[in-house]
Parts: C-alpha cells; sequence; structure tokens
C-alpha cells in the first residue's frame, strides 16, 4: 500500500471519530438543554423550523463543510444537537471526511514536504516565507474586522 493511501486511511479514521465525537456531543449537550431552562426557548416555532430543516437539509451542509477551515466542527456539533438523523448524518460523515482525508494526504502533505525542504536547503527563504504568510493572514483578518466595523456602524480602535 503506497504512502498516500495509507496516510488518507489513518486521516480518514481520525476524521471520522473527532467529526463523530463532535456530533455525539452536540446530541448530548442539545438533549441536555432540552432539560433545562431553556427549553422554552428551544421548543419555539422559529426553533422548530430551523431544526426540521437541518435535520432534512443539513446533510449536504455537513458533507461540504469538510472542504472548509474552521466550519466543520460547527457544522458536526450544529448537526447533532439539532438531532440531525443518523441516516442522514453518516452518509455526509463518510463523504465529507473522504474528501477532507484525500485532500490533505495529498496536497496538505505536498505543501508541508515543501516547506520541509525549503526549511532545509534554504532557512532564510523558509523563514521569510512563514512570515509572509502569517503577516496575509493578519491583514486579511484586520481588514475584515474593520469591513464589520464600519458595516454595523462602530468605530474600530487602532
Amino acid at each position: 500500500m503506497g504512502k498516500v493511501a495509507l496516510t488518507a486511511g489513518a486521516l480518514y479514521v481520525i476524521v471520522l471519530l473527532r467529526a463523530g465525537g463532535t456530533f455525539a456531543v452536540g446530541l448530548l449537550s442539545g438533549a441536555g438543554a432540552r432539560r433545562s431552562r431553556f427549553a422554552a426557548r428551544l421548543s419555539s416555532a422559529k426553533f422548530q423550523r430551523a431544526e426540521r430543516a437541518i435535520q432534512r437539509w443539513g446533510a449536504p451542509v455537513v458533507a461540504v463543510s469538510f472542504l472548509t477551515i474552521g466550519f466543520q466542527t460547527a457544522a458536526n456539533f450544529l448537526a447533532g444537537s439539532m438531532r440531525m438523523p443518523l441516516s442522514r448524518y453518516l452518509p455526509a460523515l463518510f463523504v465529507g471526511g473522504a474528501a477532507w482525508a484525500l485532500i490533505y494526504a495529498t496536497a496538505g502533505l505536498g505543501v508541508l514536504s515543501v516547506l520541509g525542504r525549503l526549511f532545509a536547503e534554504r532557512t532564510a527563504l523558509g523563514v521569510s516565507a512563514v512570515a509572509v504568510l502569517l503577516l496575509a493572514v493578519g491583514g486579511v483578518i484586520v481588514h475584515r474586522r474593520r469591513s464589520a466595523a464600519r458595516s454595523s456602524g462602530g468605530t474600530v480602535a487602532e
């Protein structure tokens, strides 16, 4: 078995356990919330409509969430807390998890390999590349926060 196939298989098991565990935590916390002082809020018509929509249409969102950064945990947790049926959740988990594992086993490890070689052979260039990347990410974050503050009418602290 090839290195990529072995890596993809290991990553697939990891993502199934992590995302499935997040779904289970969401399921348990949703059940707890339904027995708490928030039960009245959770039984409102608006919440019930949202819950039915997620139960019915949430599977594609769960599957696609694996192609995003930072959204997959929320999608899996919400699918659990909103009681998405396992008959809809599991296929989305299997498909989305497979896509995630394949992407990270190929492109992700390729990028890490290139960065490793860059640091080993040309350390200054590697450090510079990481610094530029961090500055770019920081710039995007600052830009988004300022745009959000402007659109909400708030002020931005300098």
